[in-house]
């Protein structure tokens, strides 16, 4: 084991007294100064001088553990097929597909003619990531007449995007239309113009802009601008391409206007004027629209209507207590239903004359989801597919006698034989009387007598599901040994959408109970004992493994958080960063409501760091992320270093040139995991 003991002395982020008082409430935030007050830009040496040190420490105190993060990585690598390729997929008159040369960290973007042909090289992600320390590849979306590329892409992690347009006959990129777009594309019926959204200096993607291929991009015609800071603009069209789509709205509420693909610049169609937490999308076939929304159940309903009467909304498919309705695409034969039933994902294909059947999948926990399927009128509808010891299944399936034909099985290069593994679905209490599920997996012949090791992951927020599908990395800890977990708690909408609003604003409590009492089953039944449980959690999942490192340190063997979102109650006052007015439904304004205040505060990881021992931490986080700022994991860290009384490990890395997802490259991402992976097994060791 790595000790404190054998290592220099850690950094020590000085104090500065800050101080600010709130609904009477007086704040004490030393470590304030580690925010840059020209951010996004972050120039201030003693920030950057502090940061390094950080990095430097980790480094040093890793160093001893060289050979394990090397070996876990090297397998994690040997499990990866490096000349892997996606199924190609048909549109129209082409296949397209991405593949990967050996060796290479990004992929390369092919087509060729359904009638025969050469393939054509798209993009090369590759040579276009040649000596950048990062590139990030969002919009990509060819035109109707198969003779443009639009596509954007990212090269600081900062989450701008720069969206060119591509001729595909000479592989030129003939137009820069923006340097700060963020989200898709979707072009006109002629080709001849595209539709993108474009953020503000805040970084809030707030408006719609018409660009007409040809003109000055400085030209594009604004088709829509949000005045509530709060709303987020995205753009799509419909699965039968007669509209485009422009949605806002935040985590509660939307609102949604079409205009015709063929006539961009037309008048604007609303649906429906937003209602506070009412959400609604919609699609498009057979002349009607396709509806879903939760405004009369909370599992939403499926409706429908006639554009020229968008807002007199007919049901299709009630709303159900047993059923959530999570998505839908309307193609030329079926509308294609994601649902969950009990937490697990299904499928379900509703012809248009009422009949509905639903996918049968082969096993009795799994992740399933439509995967991309272009066309309106497919031959059979792409589906992707995993389980815990199920690698990832391309399947086509075949709705005229229900058969679904597998197209690829990931491949894992090194070896897998899924029966050295078992896996279940436990329901354990938590402490309201609540039954969360959990998905584990580990190796057949794992005790259950308390002595093993488990590794236990949640995220538990926003309605994101944590699906229980496969991950060749998670190999490096079952070969080891080790039980893996998925705590499917409140926050997520694992078991429907009432799930995540019982994780919500004023019941986020429930999502750091929960995950403390999955710990207490779990140990309970024998996966492990107090101490020997390793957690991790990203993002929101990083605040709430701040939260329960704070109220129950003793459960815990080690921590991983990853670019954690720790600095609650300070973000959630700030209303100039990116995302603040944005997460007001989600978390509470501490600005206006006090009761808001008084909770974050109660549970605000930075401000409820104690004089206590803590378990080994391992945080991350990223200069660039403009998410989840690097203060933030920074300010939590020089906090816990300041207070904690034990001789623990504690780490601190932030990448200097990456944001919220950590480095861009498959090997990158592979190399990060290892670290975390031989940071808990070292930590951990007898």
């Amino acid at each position: 084991m790595i000790r404190t003991a054998n290592l220099p002395s850690p950094p020590r982020a000085h104090r500065i007294p800050h101080e600010t008082t709130v609904h009477g409430i007086t704040l004490d935030d030393p470590w304030h100064w580690l925010k840059d007050p020209l951010y996004p830009e972050v120039k201030d040496e003693t920030i950057l001088s502090y940061l390094r040190e950080e990095n430097a420490y980790f480094e040093t105190a890793m160093a001893p553990r060289a050979d394990l993060v090397e070996a876990i990585f090297q397998e994690m690598k040997g499990r990866m097929k490096e000349d892997d390729s996606s199924v190609p997929q048909k549109d129209g008159d082409w296949l397209t597909w991405w593949a990967y040369e050996a060796g290479s960290q990004y992929p390369r973007r092919w087509r060729r003619p359904v009638a025969g042909g050469p393939d054509q090289l798209l993009l090369d992600e590759a040579a276009e990531a040649e000596g950048k320390a990062y590139f990030r590849l969002a919009a990509f979306s060819i035109s109707p007449d198969a003779r443009l590329l639009a596509w954007s892409a990212d090269e600081s992690g900062a989450e701008r995007f720069t969206l060119r347009i591509r001729d595909l006959a000479t592989g030129t990129d003939i137009e820069t239309v923006s340097t700060v777009t963020n989200g898709g594309v979707v072009w006109s019926s002629d080709s001849k113009a595209i539709l993108f959204t474009e953020v503000n200096d805040n970084w809030r993607s707030y408006r719609a802009r018409l660009h007409r291929l040809g003109t000055d991009p400085a030209d594009a015609t604004t088709l829509y601008e949000e005045a509530d800071e709060g709303f987020r603009v995205a753009v799509g069209g419909t699965q039968d391409r007669q509209w485009l789509q422009i949605a806002t709205g935040d985590n509660q509420t939307s609102e949604v206007r079409i205009v015709p693909a063929a006539d961009p610049a037309a008048a604007q169609i609303l649906i429906s004027p937003r209602r506070v937490k009412r959400q609604y999308s919609v699609d498009s076939a057979h002349g009607k629209l396709w509806i879903l929304t939760n405004d009369d159940h909370v599992n939403f309903r499926l409706a429908s209507a006639d554009p020229a009467a968008p807002e007199a909304w007919e049901t299709v498919i009630a709303g159900s207590d047993d059923t959530y309705l999570t998505g839908i695409a309307s193609f030329a034969r079926h509308i294609a239903i994601a649902a969950r039933i009990d937490g697990l994902d299904q499928i379900l294909l509703r012809t248009y004359a009422g009949n509905t059947h639903r996918i049968a999948f082969p096993e009795a926990s799994y992740s399933a989801g439509l995967g991309h399927n272009p066309e309106y009128d497919p031959a059979a509808y792409r589906i992707g597919y995993s389980s815990m010891v199920t690698p990832s299944t391309v399947y086509d399936y075949h709705a005229s006698d229900r058969r679904l034909e597998v197209l690829k099985v990931q491949e894992v290069p090194s070896g897998y034989d899924p029966a050295l593994y078992a896996t279940e679905r436990l329901m354990l209490p938590a402490r309201d009387g609540k039954a969360i599920p959990v998905s584990i997996v580990y190796p057949k012949g794992f005790p259950k007598d308390g002595s093993g090791k488990l590794f236990l992951y949640a995220y538990g927020a926003y309605g994101h599901a944590i699906p229980p599908s496969f991950s060749t990395g998670r190999l490096s800890l079952l070969d080891r040994g080790w039980a893996y977990a998925i705590a499917h708690i409140r926050g997520g909408d694992d078991l429907g959408y009432g799930w995540y609003l019982q994780g919500k604003a004023t019941e986020r409590w429930n999502t750091f109970h929960d995950f403390s009492d999955v710990a207490k089953g779990l140990i309970a039944a024998g996966f492990a004992k107090a101490g020997g449980i390793a957690i991790n959690g990203g993002s929101a999942g990083g605040e709430l493994m701040g939260v329960v490192a704070n109220t129950d340190p003793d459960l815990w063997g080690a921590v991983v958080a990853d670019v954690p979102f720790v600095d609650v109650l300070n973000t959630m006052q700030d209303e100039s960063l990116p995302l603040t007015p944005g997460e007001w439904p989600e978390w509470g304004n501490p600005i206006t409501d006090p009761e808001a205040f008084r909770l974050i505060l109660s549970y605000s990881p930075y401000e409820n760091v104690a004089a206590k021992a803590y378990p080994p931490m391992l945080i991350t986080g990223g200069l660039n992320d403009p998410r989840v700022t690097y203060w933030e994991p920074a300010k939590w860290a020089a906090r816990l270093r300041a207070t904690k009384t034990d001789d623990a490990l504690l780490l601190l890395k932030i990448n200097m040139g990456a944001g919220h997802g950590g480095k861009s490259g498959r090997y990158e991402a592979l190399r990060e995991r290892a670290e975390a992976f031989a940071f808990v097994i070292d930590q951990m060791e007898e």
